[in-house]
Order: structure tokens, then C-alpha cells, then sequence
């Protein structure tokens, strides 16, 4: 890598990225505001590198030119007349419009929310529908996005009697110079919205003082070293793309090579030519469906060990969702000639309401999973007249610096190892409150501790996630995990990972059963009706019990904005009918 920065933009010159190092010293996080963190990464040479859908760097923006920017926006925020304290939402496009109006909100001593761009599933009306209840819940006094959805995002600004901005409006950023307020440590940094919040959405209130202390636990846990260079195409409305690939690299010097999400689910094996191109070692997070979108989309007939070089990926990070053991395999399957070392894996454990990083595990420990009766996830005794059946958890680490875990039962006392019960935690890195939402914030802000939601069990220092809570089926009182059914019907030929949602629902009989909605490739009748009964037994083997089963056109069942599979959304789409069932006598 270069030791300078040359930026210019004549299509006869090539654009140089930003180093993976220089003579600035690295600090990790410890500032007391994020101010603070810019104005000392400006001192440098790193910073962020923008590259087109197939990997060719357009955009290198240092640092310094983040913070220079950031400044004259932040005077044309005030110009405008945001005040301190005010919400500024922002359309979180990957690129350097959203990072210097990010950086200048908070500059201005308001607080930047950013909300997610549309995708592919529900049209534009449901776009606007999700900004309006999104913008109802923060009630920023401005929304800012991008100009080619200005269409969509001024029709939710209107709605909700807030202004409306594009990028285009902060271009010029010539507004005079004023004395931009002092933040202090327990001010509100930012609102951040977790992917799932479309209904009853939950701004968490993160201060800079929880900020910076996760961020400072984060590059700790991962022992960020000279050389390390982020890697992303994660979005950046999503905790772990928003902190962890862009915040966390401000507060700890480090320079990153990014890609659009949307170029990412159209070309996913640009991701892999980037680190590849690394020349210092890579840092890169993704949930369990990029590493299975990667390892699906490559050619048997490929020479992965001509096309990619990972033997520099140190850290390959997983998070998000509920971490798959098999899908991790099939990745080291399909890129170990490529260098790829499983060890490299980075299991994690975060959410938005801990800012993000909860535990991480040691790295170069990898994956390691503890095989666990279904029983005991069940909280069901043995049934001896049945083969014993286990499921794969995987160990998501160790609590990262400054925050404690406890899994605690039903009373609400802490248990001991092996014993599975909900996850709390504390530390200094956890949420202020959910924005406006005093009932909400008592129901899981304890004494300091949070109650995350998931269920889990502590071994030996390491955290062992099982579920959420709030996704269990209940059956005749007996415990059923849907992932527990989901992975089943994914082992049938045919399918991939995201194909199945798993619920329970109430039969016409007034009784509770699990449901099963599948996607489906099919289209001869017979065989469609074939496909569900072998589903129907499938699921009949994992749960003893009969099952309705729904065959769904494909790409019929709805993610969060980061990607996730919604089961509650899919839920409530097919009981008011918007997702229809094939009609198997067709």
C-alpha cells in the first residue's frame, strides 16, 4: 500500500487507496466523545475506500477529508436550523454522502438516525410506509437521502411533517463558520433502529460514552494489530455495518474497502476478490447467509486457489443471525484451496441495545460447537421410547471489555453453567433507553442489566446462544425452536438457506400446531403435493406431531432490513393472506 493519499478525479488517473497503515499511532477508542475519535483518525492517512459492484476502487476518502467535509456540513445543518438534540434521519446509502452528513449531525450536537434504503421485497409503498412509522417514532425535524429516491423519501416526509432534503442539497456546504457545540460523554450520539422495527419501532439511545467504550471492547476482543483492513458490504442501517464496520474504523484508525449491499447480493464473489487484493490482513463480518451465498455461487469447475487469495483473512467474522456450523463447513470446503483457514472464524454475540458487541470469541479459536439434547432445549423431559436428538450450538466467545453476562431462569436468579435461560448483560456500553418509550425501557432495563431477549447458557467464560425467545413455538408445553425445524427442511434436496419460516398457529380446532411456509421451485401439481408431505413428515420426525405446511412462491418470504428471515412478519403476512399459498390442485 501507498504511504500517501492521492486524491483526485480525472478519469485519465488512478485512484489510490488509503493505507492499511501510517505514522499515527493507533489509539482504541479511548476518547470521551466521538468527535473526539474524527478529529484524531483526521490526523492520519487512513480511511474509507468506495469500489463499484465489480470491486474498481471510484472513491478513496481519507479520514481527514471525512472530517473536513463533516465540519461544513455540520455549518449548513446549523444554517438550516437544527438544534442540539434534534433527530436528523438519514437514508443509509454506503458512501461518503452518508458518512460526512453522519459525522456532521453529531458535529451539530443532534442526532443522526439512519433508516434503511428500500429493498426488493414489498414494492415502494410499503417503503414509505416503513420510513413513516420509522420518522413517527424518532420525529426528526429533517430526512436526508439519497437523490434518485428523493421521490419516496419526500413522500414519507411529507407524511410525517418533517423537512426533506437529498444529497444534492449539502453539496455546496458554503453556510459560515459557527462555534459548534461541546458534546459531552453522556450526551445522545445517535438513535439507532434495530432491523426488525416496522411496527412498533425501538429507537435505542446510544450515548457517546457507550459508544466509545464498545468500540473500545470490540477492537479489543479482536486485537486489532498494525496491518488489519476492514472489509464490508454490510449496510450501514444495521448495528453491525453502522458500529462495527463504520464507526468502530474511525475511533480505531482503520481503513476500509467497501462494497454496496445491493452489489453485494447481485455479485457476492466481489467481496471474496477484495480481501483477496488486501496486501495486509483482512477483518471482515458477515451473517450466515453471505458465507452460504459465497460458497453456493461458486463453480465446482473453478480454480479457487488461481482466483482468490484468503490466506490473510485473520478475521472472519460471524454475527448477526444464529450462527450455522454446517453452512461454515461448506464455506472452508469451497474456499480451502484459496487459503482460507477455519480458524479464522470469529463467532460473535451483540445487539443494538448493547450498542453491538456483547461477547466475542478469542481470536483463532474458531468455531467450536457443543452437541446439546433436544430435551434440554426443549425444557422437556427424555422420551425413552424415542432415539436421543441433538442440535449444534455454537460457542459465540467470551464477554467483551467492561460488560458482564448472566443467564438467569423463570425467577429471575442467575444459573450455572449448561443451565439454559435468558441472556442479560451489563456494562457500560449498554443503550440509554428506547427513544420515547419509558414502559419499553422498564421492561428490559433491570437495575443496569439488560435482558436481551435471547435464550442461552454460559460454559466455562464462553456464551452458548440457543434462540429468541419471542420465536419459541409452544406446543402442549412443550419447547420447539423454529431454526430447529427450518434446518430440518433445508437438509430435504432443493432448498437453501432463508427457504423456510417455522411459526406456530392456531387450527381451526382451537388448538396450537406448528406452521411451515416453503418456497417453492415446483410447479407440476403431483409433485408439489409430494414436496409437502415429505415436508409434512420431516418436520412430524423433529416434532412428533402433525403440521400444516404451506408451499409460497419463491422470494415470497419477507427479511429485515438486514437481510434476516422475518419470522414474525411472515407470520402476520400469511394470516391476513398477503403471502398466498400455491394452489396444489392447479
Amino acid at each position: 500500500m501507498s504511504d500517501t493519499i492521492s486524491m483526485v478525479t480525472k478519469s485519465d488517473q488512478a485512484l489510490v487507496a488509503t493505507p492499511n497503515d501510517d505514522a499515527l499511532a493507533r489509539r482504541f477508542a479511548d476518547f470521551d466523545t466521538f468527535c473526539e475519535a474524527l478529529d484524531y483518525a483526521a490526523q492520519g492517512q487512513r480511511g474509507f475506500n468506495f469500489h463499484d459492484p465489480r470491486g474498481k476502487l471510484t472513491r478513496a476518502y481519507p479520514f481527514s477529508e471525512l472530517r473536513s467535509d463533516s465540519l461544513k456540513v455540520a455549518y449548513a445543518l446549523i444554517a438550516r436550523g437544527v438544534k442540539p438534540g434534534e433527530r436528523v434521519a438519514l437514508i443509509a446509502e454506503t458512501g461518503p454522502d452518508f458518512a460526512a452528513l453522519f459525522c456532521a449531525t453529531i458535529y451539530a450536537g443532534a442526532w443522526p438516525v439512519p433508516l434503511p434504503l428500500p429493498t426488493s421485497f414489498g414494492g415502494k409503498d410499503n417503503y414509505i410506509e416503513q420510513l413513516v412509522v420509522q420518522l413517527s417514532s424518532a420525529d426528526p425535524v429533517l430526512l436526508i437521502g439519497p437523490d434518485e429516491i428523493a421521490h419516496l423519501t419526500s413522500a414519507a416526509a411529507e407524511r410525517q411533517a418533517c423537512g426533506h432534503a437529498t444529497w444534492a442539497d449539502f453539496a455546496a456546504k458554503d453556510a459560515p463558520e459557527v462555534a459548534l457545540p461541546t458534546p459531552s460523554p453522556d450526551d445522545i450520539c445517535y438513535l439507532q433502529y434495530s432491523s426488525g422495527s416496522t411496527r412498533f419501532p425501538h429507537g435505542v439511545a446510544v450515548t457517546h460514552r457507550s459508544l466509545l467504550s464498545n468500540l473500545a471492547a470490540h477492537s479489543h476482543g479482536m486485537q486489532v494489530r498494525d496491518g488489519d483492513r476492514c472489509i464490508s458490504w454490510l449496510p450501514w442501517y444495521h448495528d453491525m455495518g453502522l458500529v462495527g464496520c463504520f464507526l468502530s474504523l474511525i475511533a480505531n484508525q482503520v481503513s476500509a474497502d467497501y462494497l454496496k449491499t445491493e452489489d453485494f447480493a447481485r455479485r457476492p464473489l466481489a467481496w471474496l476478490d477484495l480481501i483477496s487484493r488486501n496486501e495486509g490482513t483482512s477483518i471482515s463480518y458477515s451473517p450466515t447467509f453471505g458465507y452460504d451465498i459465497c460458497a453456493r455461487r461458486i463453480s465446482s469447475q473453478t480454480n479457487v486457489g488461481e482466483r482468490f487469495d484468503l490466506a490473510r483473512w485473520r478475521l472472519a467474522g460471524n454475527g448477526a443471525d444464529m450462527i450455522r456450523p454446517d453452512v461454515m463447513q461448506s464455506f472452508v470446503n469451497a474456499f480451502a484451496d484459496a487459503g482460507f483457514k477455519a480458524s479464522a472464524f470469529l463467532p460473535s454475540y451483540g445487539l443494538a441495545e448493547a450498542t453491538l458487541a456483547v461477547t466475542i470469541m478469542p481470536p483463532g479459536e474458531g468455531i467450536r460447537v457443543e452437541l446439546v439434547e433436544e430435551e434440554r432445549l426443549s425444557g422437556s423431559p427424555r422420551d425413552l421410547n424415542r432415539p436421543a436428538r441433538y442440535r449444534a450450538i455454537v460457542n459465540c466467545g467470551k464477554p467483551v471489555l467492561d460488560m458482564k453476562v448472566e443467564i438467569r431462569g423463570e425467577s429471575g436468579k442467575a444459573l450455572t453453567d449448561h443451565q439454559i435461560g435468558k441472556v442479560w448483560c451489563q456494562g457500560t456500553s449498554v443503550m440509554h433507553s428506547y427513544f420515547r418509550d419509558p414502559e419499553s425501557t422498564a421492561e428490559c432495563l433491570v437495575d443496569g442489566w439488560l435482558d436481551t431477549g435471547d435464550m442461552g447458557y454460559m460454559a466455562d467464560g464462553y456464551l452458548f446462544i440457543v434462540g429468541r425467545a419471542k420465536d419459541m413455538i409452544i406446543i402442549n408445553g412443550k419447547n420447539h425452536w423454529p431454526q430447529d425445524i427450518e434446518w430440518a427442511v433445508e437438509q430435504l434436496p432443493g432448498f437453501n438457506h432463508g427457504d423456510i419460516a417455522a411459526f406456530s398457529v392456531e387450527t381451526e380446532g382451537g388448538e396450537e400446531a406448528p406452521a411451515v411456509l416453503v418456497h417453492c421451485r415446483v410447479s407440476d401439481p403431483a409433485k408439489r403435493i409430494e414436496l409437502r408431505d415429505l415436508i409434512r413428515d420431516k418436520v412430524r420426525s423433529i416434532t412428533g406431531m402433525n403440521c400444516v405446511v404451506e408451499l409460497v412462491p419463491p422470494k415470497s418470504l419477507p427479511r429485515t432490513s438486514s437481510g434476516k428471515l422475518s419470522r414474525a412478519k411472515a407470520k402476520k403476512l400469511y394470516l391476513s393472506g398477503e403471502i398466498a399459498p400455491l394452489d396444489l390442485a392447479a
